[in-house]
C-alpha cells in the first residue's frame, strides 16, 4: 500500500520534500495558505551542496538561465550621488566570480513546481486546522478542505510555521530574535538599472533596489535595527506605518519607494530570526526548512538549507523503508550540526565571536556532502 504524505507549505523545502517524496513512492499532497505560488521575496542564493540537488534534479541548467546576472553594486548618498563601486561583490550575491547561482526567490518556486505539479495533489487556498498525531496515521483537519488522514505529515512553512505551532508548542520557545527588520517588494526599475545595485546607508535605515529579470522589473529593500520592536508579521497596515515613521526623511529615493511599497502584489515584511530547536520531529510529524532550523537571510544560506534539508529527509525516510521514526532521526542527526554551522553566518562570527572570513564561510558551505539516497 501507498504511503501518503501531507506537505504544509509550497515554497522552496515544501516543494522539493515533495519532489523527491513521490520520487520515492510516496502519495504526496501540498498544502499552501496562499491561492496559488506565493510570489515576491528576494534575489536568492543556492551554494555548495544545494547546486548539488539543482543537478539530481535536471534544475540546475533552468536555474543557470534564470540569474539575476548583477554585474556590481554602487553605495550612493542621501542626495544619490555614487561613493562607491564594486564590481567583485553585491550585498545580495557576495563575491560575483563563483559558482553559486543567483536567482529570484519566486523564479526558483516556480522551476521547482513545475517538476513536481504532475505528479503531487495541490490544495491551495488552505491551511490546516488541527493535527491529531496519535496512532497508525495523522487526523488532519483543514480550514477550507475535508478533513483527512495522512501517514505522515511534514512542516515546510516557513519561519512562522503553523505546523510546528500545532505539534510542538509556540513559536516563543524557539525563535532567536537578531533585532533587524526588513521589507521586500517588486517595484518598476525606475532608477534604469543595468544589471545593477544601488544602496543607501542612512543613520537609522537601509535602502536598497537592484535591477532583475533581464532589466525589466526591480526588487526594493528597505531595512532597520531595533531589538526591542515587536510587530505582528501578519499586520501589513501596522509593518507600513512603521517604515514610513523609519524611512521618509533618510533621504536618497525613499519617498518614491514608500509609495511603491503600498502598491506592490508582493509586499514582504518581517524581523530577521533563526529557528533553534533540539529535534524536528514528534511521532509522525518533522519539520523542514525554515520551520525547523531558520538561518534567516543573514546567513546567505536559508535557500541551500532548504534544498539540502528536504532532500536529505527524504532520502532518510527512503533508506528506513517503513520505520519512519528511525528516517526522521537520522535526517536529524545527519543534518543538525550543518544546520548549526550555518546559523553562525548570520553574525558574521563563529563560536567565540571569531570575525568570518571568505574562506571560513566557503568552508561552512561546502562542509556538507549528501549521500547517494
Amino acid at each position: 500500500m501507498v504511503e501518503s504524505v501531507l506537505v504544509s507549505g509550497a515554497s522552496v523545502a515544501g516543494l522539493t520534500a515533495a519532489y523527491w517524496l513521490q520520487r520515492n513512492g510516496y502519495a504526496v499532497t501540498v498544502v499552501e495558505r496562499y491561492p496559488g505560488l506565493r510570489p515576491g521575496g528576494q534575489a536568492i542564493d543556492v551554494r555548495g551542496p544545494a547546486l548539488e540537488v539543482l543537478d539530481r534534479m535536471g534544475l540546475r541548467a533552468a536555474a543557470q538561465d534564470c540569474k539575476t546576472n548583477i554585474r556590481g553594486s554602487s553605495v550612493v548618498d542621501r542626495d544619490g550621488n555614487v561613493l562607491s563601486d564594486d564590481t567583485e561583490s553585491t550585498p545580495t550575491g557576495g563575491p560575483i566570480d563563483n559558482p553559486d547561482i543567483e536567482l529570484l526567490r519566486d523564479d526558483l518556486v516556480g522551476l521547482l513546481y513545475d517538476e513536481t505539479k504532475l505528479k503531487t495533489e495541490f490544495l491551495f487556498d488552505d491551511s490546516i486546522a488541527t493535527l491529531e498525531n496519535l496512532g497508525p496515521a495523522v487526523n488532519v483537519t483543514f480550514e477550507t478542505a475535508e478533513p483527512r488522514s495522512f501517514d505522515l505529515v511534514i512542516g515546510a512553512d516557513g519561519l512562522h510555521s503553523n505546523v510546528r505551532r500545532l505539534v510542538f508548542g509556540p513559536e516563543d520557545r524557539f525563535i532567536k530574535r537578531l533585532g533587524t527588520f526588513a521589507a521586500i517588494f517588486t517595484v518598476p526599475n525606475f532608477l534604469d538599472l543595468d544589471y545593477w545595485q544601488k544602496w543607501h546607508y542612512g543613520d537609522a535605515s537601509m535602502a536598497g533596489v537592484y535591477s532583475a529579470r533581464r532589466n525589466s522589473e526591480a526588487r526594493a529593500m528597505l531595512g532597520f535595527m531595533d531589538p526591542e520592536l515587536r510587530i505582528d508579521y501578519r499586520d501589513t497596515e501596522a509593518q507600513f506605518a512603521e517604515l514610513e515613521r523609519r524611512m521618509a526623511d533618510d533621504g536618497w529615493v525613499r519617498p518614491q519607494l514608500l509609495k511603491l511599497m503600498r502598491a506592490a502584489p508582493d509586499f514582504y515584511f518581517d524581523e530577521m530570526s533563526q529557528i533553534v530547536m533540539d529535534h524536528w520531529s514528534i511521532g509522525r510529524v518533522a519539520l523542514v526548512g525554515d520551520a525547523a532550523y531558520c538561518a534567516s537571510p543573514l546567513s546567505g544560506q536559508g535557500t541551500s538549507l532548504a534544498l539540502l534539508g528536504a532532500t536529505v529527509l527524504a532520502g532518510e525516510l527512503k533508506l528506513a523503508r517503513t520505520d519512519h521514526g528511525l528516517g526522521f532521526a537520522n535526517y536529524f542527526k545527519r543534518f543538525h550540526a550543518y544546520t548549526q554551522r550555518t546559523q553562525f553566518l548570520a553574525s558574521d562570527s563563529i563560536p567565540g565571536g571569531a570575525p568570518i572570513s571568505q574562506e571560513q564561510f566557503d568552508l561552512i558551505v561546502n562542509s556538507f556532502t549528501l549521500m547517494n539516497y
